[in-house]
C-alpha cells in the first residue's frame, strides 16, 4: 500500500513539472514575439500620410512579421502616386518601428506642344489625357504620344515623329510636359494600282480596302501602316475563299520628287488554285447520312474556302448539340488527289451518347425568387439537352428585365451522359424613382414623377421584391397633356400561368395647335385584366375597362359640324376586349430578328352597358430583319450582324357603331399623320376633317398603315441613326382610301434622362390645303 501511495505521488509531481516545464515554454515563445508598435511614412508632400496609411493592411498593434513587408510594398506601388517606395524597420525593446520612404511622382506644372505649324494645339489638346496638377505618369504619357502620332497619320502627316521631355523646375519640383512635334512633309497617296491579279480585277480587290488616293477635299488619301496592312490581310483572305491558298499579296512604295505624293503598287502572287473533289462523311453518326448532308454547303468543283468548311463544320456541331450530343466530335480530313488534281474532304463525326440534364441550379439571384427564373425555362430535369431551348430559356430569362447577364453552364457529374446546368445572373435595379421632364412636338413641355417595380413581391415585407410583379405609379404635368396612372400586374397569379392586373388612371388632352386635339378630352377609369400563355409565342387575353369621357371646349363651335358639337359632354364607356399576340422576336428591348404580330377585338355597350354602342378590330404586325454588314464596314466601323436593323410594320383597324348609337364617338376614331404613325404631316391630319371646318381633324372609321424603318449604330450602342419610308390613309365609310407617304431620316440617342428621338419627314403626297413642307418630330421622354 506504501509503495502504491509512493507512486502515485511521483506521477502527480511529474505531471505538475511537466506543465510546469510547457507553460514556461510557452511564455519565452510569446516574450520573443515581436509586435508593431508604429508605422512611420517619410518623403511624401502632395500624398497625405493618411492616405498611405489607409492603403496598408498592417497596423500598429499587429504581429510583426517581415515577409509580409514585401506585399505592402507592391500594394503602395500599385496605387499609382509613386515613382519608388522603401522600407526600413527599427527593433525597440517595446517592438518594432515600421517606416515606409516615398518617392512620389512629381506633379505636373503645365503641357506645352512645340514645332506644330499646320494642326492647331486645341486640336492636339483633345488627344491628351494628362493635364495640369496631375501626378506625372509615364504610361499614360506614352499613350498620348501614340495617339497624337495617330492624329497626324489620319491628317496625312504618315512622316511626322512624336516625342516628349520633362522639364523640372528645381526649386518646386513641378515638371513641365513638353510634347516635341515634328511634322515633316505631308504625304498624300495619289495612285494605288494592282500587279499580278489574273483571276480578279482591280475593282474587286480594292473593295476590300480602307486605304484610298486622295480626292479634292472629301478624301485626305493619308496612309495608315497599320490599316494599310490589314488592308492587304483581307486581301489575302479573299483569295483564300476563293481557292488560292498559296496567294501572297505584298507592296512596293513609291514617292514623288517633293516627298510629298505616295504611289502605292499591291503585288499579287496568285499561285494554283485549288478545288473541292470528293466530299464524304464517316464516323459514328447517330442520324441519317443525308440529314448530315444538308449541313454541308461545300460540293465538288468549289474553290477550297477554308472560312465555309469551318461554317460547315460548326452546323454540324450545332445539330447534334440540338440533339442533345454535347459530346459529339467533329474532324476534317483532307487528302490531295493527284489524279483528280483536287482535294477531297471527309468529315469524320463521332456522336457519343446523348447528354441528359441532371441538377439545375439556379445562382446569383439575390432577390430574386428562384422559382421566378424557372418557370421560365423549357429544359428540365431528365430530359435530354436540346441546344434550342437552351438559348430559347435563356432570351425568355433576359428578356424578364431584371438581369444585366444571364449564364448557362454544363457541368459534369459522375455519370458521363449527366451533366447538370448552372444558371447564373447578375442582378440589375428593378426599381425605380424618376423625377424629370421633356419635351416633343405634339405634347410641348412635359414634368413626370414616377415609382415603379418591375420585380414587385406585394407578400414580401419590408423589400416587397423578387416575385416579377410589376408596379407603377405615375404623374405627368404638361403644357397639352396631363396623365395619372396606377398599375398592377402579376405574370403568375398565385402561381398559377396566368397573368392578372388592374389599372387606375386620368388622362387628359387640351385643345394644342400641333397635338391635333381641337378639344379638350378627359378620360377617368379604371381595367381588369387576364391573360394566359398559350404557347412560349402566343399569349391571349381579356380586359374590361370602364371609363368616363369628358369632351369639351371644342374649337370655335360656330363653325363647326353638328356631328362635332354633338360630342360635347360627358359619356361613359364600357368595353371588354379580347386580344391575341405572337412574338418570336429575339429580345423585346432591342429586337434585331423575329416578328410580333396581334389582333384585338373590341366590344363597347351593348349587354355591358355605357353610354355608346360600338365595335372595333385592330391588327399589327411587325418583322425585325438583321441586315447583312458589308465586308468593309465590319472592318472598318466595327459593324456587325444585329447592328444594322430593317423594320417592316403594318397596321389596320375598323371600327363601326351598332344599336342605340347614331355615330362612332369622335375620340375613339382612328387618326394618321405625326411621329409615330405617317411622318411629314401634322399630329392626326391625315384623314377626314370636319366638313364645316377643313382645319378640323375628325378621325375615321378605317386606318390601314406601313412603316419600313432601317436603324443603324453612329456611335456606339449610345447613338443611332434612321431612314424611314411610311404609307397609310384613315377613310370613313363614304370615302375612298387616297393613300399620303413620307419619307425622312432620324436620330435616335440614349440618354441618362431617357430616350432621345428626333425624325424629319417629308410629305410625298397633298394632304387636303396643308402646305407641303417637311416636319420635324422631337421628342424626350423617360424610358420604362
Amino acid at each position: 500500500m506504501k509503495r502504491i501511495t509512493a507512486l502515485f505521488v511521483l506521477t502527480v509531481a511529474v505531471m505538475l513539472a511537466a506543465s510546469f516545464c510547457a507553460q514556461a515554454f510557452a511564455q519565452a515563445d510569446q516574450s520573443q514575439e515581436q509586435r508593431v508598435v508604429d508605422i512611420r511614412v517619410r518623403g511624401n508632400n502632395a500624398v497625405s500620410t493618411a492616405t498611405i496609411l489607409t492603403r496598408l493592411k498592417i497596423q500598429a498593434g499587429d504581429v510583426f512579421d517581415e515577409g509580409s513587408l514585401n506585399k505592402e510594398l507592391k500594394r503602395l506601388y500599385a496605387t499609382g502616386y509613386f515613382a519608388d517606395v522603401s522600407v526600413e524597420t527599427e527593433e525597440r525593446p517595446e517592438g518594432v518601428v515600421i517606416t515606409f520612404i516615398i518617392m512620389e511622382k512629381p506633379i505636373i506644372k503645365a503641357v506645352e506642344f512645340r514645332g506644330n505649324a499646320r494642326v492647331k494645339t486645341n486640336r492636339i489638346q483633345k488627344k491628351v489625357d494628362i493635364k495640369e496638377g496631375q501626378l506625372l505618369d509615364y504610361n499614360i504619357l506614352a499613350e498620348n504620344v501614340a495617339a497624337i502620332d495617330a492624329l497626324y497619320t489620319e491628317l496625312g502627316y504618315s512622316r511626322a515623329t512624336i516625342n516628349y521631355k520633362i522639364e523640372t523646375d528645381p526649386e518646386t519640383g513641378e515638371v513641365t510636359v513638353v510634347f516635341d512635334i515634328n511634322e515633316g512633309a505631308p504625304l498624300k497617296i495619289r495612285s494605288i494600282e494592282f500587279d499580278g491579279n489574273e483571276h480578279f480585277t482591280s475593282g474587286e480587290l480594292s473593295n476590300y480596302m480602307t486605304t484610298k488616293t486622295a480626292w479634292w477635299f472629301i478624301r485626305k488619301g493619308s496612309f495608315d501602316e497599320y490599316k494599310f496592312e490589314a488592308d492587304l490581310d483581307r486581301i489575302r483572305s479573299y483569295y483564300r475563299s476563293k481557292g488560292f491558298l498559296d496567294a501572297q499579296v505584298t507592296s512596293e512604295f513609291g514617292y514623288s520628287e517633293d516627298g510629298q505624293e505616295m504611289h502605292i503598287t499591291v503585288i499579287v502572287n496568285e499561285g494554283p488554285k485549288y478545288l473541292v473533289g470528293d466530299v464524304s462523311i464517316q464516323g459514328e453518326l447517330g442520324f441519317p447520312e443525308i440529314e448530315i448532308k444538308r449541313l454541308i454547303t461545300v460540293v465538288t468543283g468549289d474553290p477550297l474556302d477554308h472560312n465555309l468548311i469551318r461554317e460547315n463544320i460548326e452546323n454540324i456541331r450545332t445539330f447534334y448539340y440540338d440533339k442533345g450530343y454535347m459530346n459529339a466530335e467533329v474532324d476534317l480530313r483532307q487528302r490531295y488527289n493527284s489524279v483528280t488534281d483536287r482535294m477531297d474532304l471527309t468529315y469524320n463525326i463521332v456522336g457519343h451518347n446523348v447528354v441528359y440534364v441532371g441538377k439545375i441550379n439556379v445562382l446569383g439571384n439575390t432577390k430574386t425568387k428562384d422559382k421566378v427564373i424557372r418557370r421560365e425555362l423549357r429544359v428540365f430535369p431528365g430530359a435530354k439537352y436540346d441546344g434550342q431551348k437552351l438559348k430559347y430559356s435563356k432570351e425568355r430569362i433576359y428578356n424578364l428585365g431584371f438581369f444585366e447577364d444571364v449564364y448557362f453552364e454544363t457541368v459534369p457529374t459522375d455519370d458521363p451522359d449527366v451533366k447538370d446546368l448552372n444558371i447564373t445572373v447578375k442582378e440589375t435595379k428593378t426599381g425605380e424613382f424618376s423625377l424629370g421632364g421633356g419635351y416633343s412636338s405634339v405634347d410641348a413641355f412635359i414634368g413626370f414623377v414616377q415609382v415603379r417595380q418591375r420585380n414587385f413581391d406585394i407578400m414580401n415585407f419590408p423589400t416587397f421584391s423578387g416575385s416579377g410583379q410589376d408596379i407603377v405609379i405615375r404623374a405627368e404635368v404638361g403644357s397639352a397633356r396631363t396623365n395619372y396612372m396606377l398599375s398592377w400586374t402579376d405574370p403568375w397569379i398565385f402561381d398559377y400561368p396566368f397573368l392578372f392586373g388592374f389599372a387606375a388612371y386620368r388622362t387628359e388632352h387640351e385643345r394644342f395647335a400641333d397635338s391635333g386635339y381641337d378639344y379638350d378630352e378627359r378620360r377617368t377609369g379604371g381595367s381588369l385584366k387576364l391573360g394566359k400563355e398559350l404557347t412560349d409565342q402566343v399569349s391571349t387575353g381579356v380586359v374590361y375597362t370602364l371609363e368616363e369621357v369628358n369632351i369639351s371646349n371644342i374649337r370655335d363651335e360656330s363653325q363647326v359640324s353638328q356631328d362635332l358639337k354633338d360630342e360635347a359632354g360627358t359619356n361613359w364607356i364600357s368595353r371588354v376586349t379580347w386580344n391575341v399576340q405572337y412574338d418570336s422576336r429575339d429580345n423585346k428591348y432591342s429586337p434585331t430578328k423575329g416578328i410580333l404580330a396581334g389582333m384585338s377585338l373590341e366590344n363597347a355597350g351593348g349587354f355591358i352597358g355605357g353610354d355608346k354602342d360600338f365595335v372595333k378590330g385592330y391588327m399589327h404586325t411587325s418583322y425585325f430583319y438583321p441586315v447583312p454588314v458589308p465586308y468593309l464596314m465590319q472592318d472598318y466601323l466595327k459593324w456587325k450582324r444585329g447592328d444594322i436593323v430593317l423594320e417592316l410594320k403594318g397596321r389596320g383597324g375598323y371600327v363601326e357603331k351598332y344599336a342605340d348609337s347614331n355615330s362612332v364617338p369622335i375620340y375613339e376614331r382612328f387618326y394618321a399623320g405625326g411621329a409615330t404613325t405617317i411622318r411629314g404631316y401634322g399630329q392626326r391630319k391625315v384623314g377626314p376633317r370636319d366638313t364645316s371646318d377643313d382645319a378640323v381633324a375628325v378621325g375615321g372609321n378605317y386606318m390601314l398603315i406601313g412603316n419600313i424603318e432601317m436603324m443603324f449604330p453612329l456611335y456606339q450602342k449610345i447613338i443611332k441613326g434612321a431612314v424611314f419610308f411610311d404609307i397609310g390613309d384613315v377613310w370613313s365609310n363614304s370615302q375612298n382610301p387616297g393613300f399620303k407617304s413620307g419619307a425622312g431620316i432620324g436620330v435616335r440617342v440614349k440618354t441618362p434622362l431617357g430616350p432621345l428621338q428626333l425624325d424629319w419627314g417629308y410629305p410625298l403626297n397633298k394632304n387636303h390645303n396643308d402646305k407641303q413642307r417637311g416636319e420635324f418630330y422631337f421628342s424626350m421622354s423617360h424610358g420604362f
